[in-house]
């Protein structure tokens, strides 16, 4: 099919408006989600500042952790990054591959 320069210039108008439509799309859904993005950020500083929500705003400050962390009779009596919270608070891997072969091997079947 030949184009003459009046279709060019139609087409071209039609592409260049869809770009426009499509810019401004994408502005309004910009727009909503940084709307959101501000209207979280304000409730999550409210609640912050409300101490009728939360009553300890810093964890050091809260009753039950000092008493996980007391020296005397504390849970964690060697503090937070003591030998026991690092024994709790990390994993190790365990390769169990050779126990499924042997489960496979016997005929049962796992539904992993």
């Amino acid at each position: 099919m030949k184009m003459n320069r009046r279709s060019f210039m139609k087409a071209c108008g039609f592409m260049a408006g869809y770009a426009v439509l499509g810019l401004n799309v994408t502005k309004e859904a910009m727009a909503a989600a940084m709307e959101f993005v501000a209207q979280r950020q304000k409730a999550v500083y409210d609640a912050d500042a409300n101490p009728a929500i939360y009553k300890f705003r810093k964890s050091q400050d809260n009753p039950m952790v000092k008493k996980i962390y007391d020296p005397k009779d504390g849970f964690l009596n060697d503090g937070p990054c003591g030998h026991e919270s690092h024994h709790l608070l990390h994993t190790h891997y365990v390769n169990r591959g050779k126990k499924l072969e042997a489960l496979k091997a016997k005929g049962i079947e796992l539904a992993l």
